[in-house]
């Protein structure tokens, strides 16, 4: 297979093209549809075949930044991008991915980083996957009763801790009108500090993070979420790009060559999120992290093949499912679309 091998000359490799492409694709699928960059794939993945983590970080970060422009127009054409609520964490965002890079050089020169980044990496993922599992099974729960309630009777909710947060009233309070929400503008600027320290540790976009942040500290709607997560992503890619660039640890061709596979795959991930309803994609969302941390936790232990496989074969099954929705969606809305035809036509 050394004809598909090309020569990264910053990482100092040789890799395989097809394996750039499939990386990139299946991220591409992943990212569109939960907006999130997709690191939780391509980090670990170019770490597990060779390059080292603060390569990897750097080089996903540029792969990042020019394949989230293509999810994120994407998403805007349906209107799932609150501009204003994005452009809003951004000063966060920035500080925090300086701080975090910092923080990256500083364990590369006492020559922990691959060990620390790797444990972060799983004790950060194991969280939020938890988290969004149990929303999701409480959600299914208030269902089942809502359902055996007497017809007219709603079992009470008790307040979100988004809907607490929004009623903080610091200065200078701001209104979302894409995601109707009122708060202190400082709740999305913090988000947007936390989730760029952890963009620029884990070399990630911030968006495995961001997401569940938006929903749950923020109060967005989950296609809301998506869409304004990736619009930051792209934001935070082609920041955390530059901050890497100049520290001379991104390799632009292996990035350009994911970006091929991720710019037709972010199509496809991007227009499934309108056939699937909210709280599935949730649900997958939170399969994707445990898979991920389970990953990183196998190349911890020093299982090598175990982590490679599962990684890879974890992207492309989930990939997998969210284009069987696509298709699955797709033939549906024709159907309907010729059943109204004919419809209107009689």
């Amino acid at each position: 297979m050394e004809i598909f091998e090309v020569v990264l000359p910053v990482a100092g490799l040789k890799f395989n093209v097809l394996l750039l492409l499939l990386i990139g694709f299946t991220v591409g699928v992943c990212g569109g549809f939960f907006g999130i960059g997709g690191a939780w794939i391509v980090t670990p993945a170019l770490n597990i075949f060779g390059f080292p983590m603060p390569y990897a970080i750097g080089t996903d970060l540029a792969h990042m930044g020019g394949k989230s422009i293509v999810s994120t127009i994407r998403h805007g054409k349906f209107g799932n991008v609150d501009v204003r609520l994005a452009v809003s964490m951004i000063v966060g965002t920035t500080v925090g991915m300086e701080l975090g890079a910092k923080l990256v050089m500083a364990l590369e020169r006492a020559g922990m980083a691959e060990s620390v980044i790797r444990k972060l990496y799983v004790a950060f993922l194991a969280l939020i996957g938890s988290y969004v599992l149990y929303d999701y099974i409480s959600h299914t729960r208030r269902e089942k009763k809502a359902a055996r309630a007497p017809e007219g009777a709603k079992p009470p909710v008790g307040s979100t801790l988004a809907q607490r947060l929004q009623r903080i009233r610091v200065p200078p309070m701001i209104h979302f009108p894409a995601s109707n929400i009122t708060c202190s503008l400082w709740l999305p600027v913090l988000i947007g500090f936390v989730t760029g320290v952890v963009a620029a540790v884990l070399g990630v976009g911030g968006g495995f993070i961001r997401m569940p942040a938006l929903i749950y500290l923020m109060g967005c709607p989950t296609l809301v979420a998506v869409g304004t997560d990736l619009f930051e992503v792209m934001i935070t890619g082609a920041y955390g790009a530059f901050t890497y660039g100049i520290k001379g640890r991104v390799d632009l061709i292996a990035a350009m060559w994911m970006l091929a596979g991720a710019a037709v795959g972010a199509q496809m991930g991007t227009i499934a999120v309108k056939y699937v309803r909210g709280y599935a994609i949730r649900l997958l969302f939170a399969v994707t992290i445990f898979v991920a941390c389970a990953s990183v936790l196998a190349k911890q232990l020093e299982y090598q093949l175990v982590s490679s496989v599962l990684i890879l074969t974890a992207g492309i099954a989930i990939s997998l499912v969210i284009l069987v929705w696509l298709v699955r969606g797709v033939v549906r809305e024709r159907a309907s679309r010729r059943a109204g035809g004919q419809a209107s036509g009689s």
